[in-house]
């Protein structure tokens, strides 16, 4: 029997709607006991979590791994995610890894797994190549493991394609991860359709390219009554739809990537191309109403949006560079800092990169319950630092939060009971 006793921890668990100082023991990698003082043999291990806190694992539904374009590897961001506090990550779809079939989810789990840190979920692909016209084995799919499925950036070739898609969506009874991009509205656009994008010359993305697929959308899960997931909104305009579809009772959830609760339009003035991202940076009224969502519960989720991009592709001129910022690392203190700024309270920030992502996928993490997997942080909340790109662990560097200084550090990563990533170890 293997056993490990965390000793007089914050213990903050939103889930349980449990914020207290205690003892938490696991138990062959489950957790046994939750109490004010717990007694243990003299030869269990303990931690000594005096002025920690001992926080669930994070789960982050939205990466891009981006292995197949030898950007990055299974191994090399799972140890990114590790150190970053995330124990449950799930990885998107995307044109060169399409993830749209049996073979390809059950290589990427075992890949996973056999590094040995964090769980991998795997989002499979709606369309065979995700080319948008002929639909992939969605039953098959889900069967091999898959979470849900999502078209990730790719369109659709027709409205009729993606009805189709729904339908069979709903009848195998698997989540579809959908991003409202209306691609006839963003053509070579790179930033947000407003007075930044005039002054800079760049070409704009308006919010109608948001809206009027959200609207397309909504209607159709309506018509199809299948569980939508909206990924990654960025525009107020959006949050009011979400806000209003779930008022009429749509099955819907919505996430944001935690940089839109961040930057904005403003962050690209200077044609930085690590501000590049899609959707786009929007303005302060978005960005603002963005973070009352998250707070109201009409945002449900805030997720990294990781996309680990090569040196090259952030070297071009802002509108030639490709979108995306590695942001495994900066999920956990953007959310914390949310905190400090007043716009969350804790336990609500806590919940929306855990317990209430894992609801979205169906899986029963992101929470300190007795007898569920002990896939925890030993958090302390004093440490001050400064995020540097030279000490990130992804294989991409592609911030623009290098230099940000922060409140609080990661310590420790557990997945199962078992220490996969250990602050001190990795610096001494």
């Amino acid at each position: 029997m293997s056993q490990v006793l965390f000793k007089q921890a914050r213990i903050i668990d939103p889930a349980n709607v449990r914020d207290r100082v205690g003892d938490l023991l696991v138990t062959d990698g489950k957790i046994a006991q939750i109490a004010d003082e717990i007694k243990v043999a003299e030869s269990v291990p303990v931690v000594d979590a005096t002025g920690k806190w001992l926080l669930p694992g994070l789960v982050d539904l939205g990466a891009y791994v981006r292995h197949q374009e030898r950007k990055a590897t299974v191994e090399s961001e799972s140890i990114a995610a590790a150190k970053s506090g995330i124990t449950r990550l799930c990885c998107m779809p995307e044109l060169a890894k399409p993830i749209d079939s049996t073979a390809e989810v059950t290589l990427i789990q075992e890949t996973a797994a056999d590094s040995g840190k964090v769980w991998f979920e795997v989002i499979g692909s709606m369309t065979a190549g995700l080319e948008g016209k002929q639909l992939s084995n969605m039953g098959g799919l889900k069967k091999a493991g898959c979470v849900a499925v999502s078209q990730g950036h790719g369109e659709f070739e027709s409205l009729d394609i993606m009805r189709k898609a729904m339908e069979y969506a709903r009848t195998c009874g698997v989540k579809l991860f959908l991003h409202p991009l209306e691609h006839g509205l963003i053509g070579n656009g790179c930033v947000h359709d407003g007075a930044i994008a005039t002054r800079a010359g760049l070409p704009g993305i308006p919010v109608a390219a948001e809206t009027i697929a959200l609207s397309q959308i909504l209607m159709m899960a309506e018509q199809m009554d299948v569980d939508v997931h909206f990924c990654r909104l960025s525009s107020a305009a959006g949050v009011e739809m979400i806000r209003q579809a779930k008022a009429r009772g749509l099955r819907v959830t919505a996430d944001v990537a935690a940089h839109q609760l961040f930057l904005t339009e403003h962050d690209i003035a200077d044609y930085n191309p690590l501000c590049h991202t899609l959707p786009p940076l929007r303005s302060e009224t978005d960005r603002e109403v963005l973070r009352d969502a998250v707070r109201e519960g009409v945002i449900d989720a805030i997720c990294s949006d990781h996309q680990p991009q090569d040196i090259d592709s952030k070297l071009a001129p802002l509108q030639d560079s490709s979108p995306g910022i590695s942001s495994l690392e900066t999920l956990l203190p953007l959310t914390l800092r949310l905190v400090e700024e007043g716009s969350l309270s804790l336990l609500q920030a806590i919940a929306r990169i855990t317990a209430s992502a894992a609801d979205i996928i169906g899986r029963p993490h992101g929470r300190l319950s007795l007898a569920s997997d002990a896939d925890l942080l030993l958090f302390d909340p004093k440490h001050k630092w400064q995020f540097r790109q030279s000490d990130m662990v992804s294989s991409g560097k592609n911030s623009p939060f290098d230099g940000w200084s922060f409140n609080g550090k990661l310590l420790q990563t557990y997945v199962k009971g078992q220490c996969v990533y250990d602050a001190h170890h990795c610096e001494g």
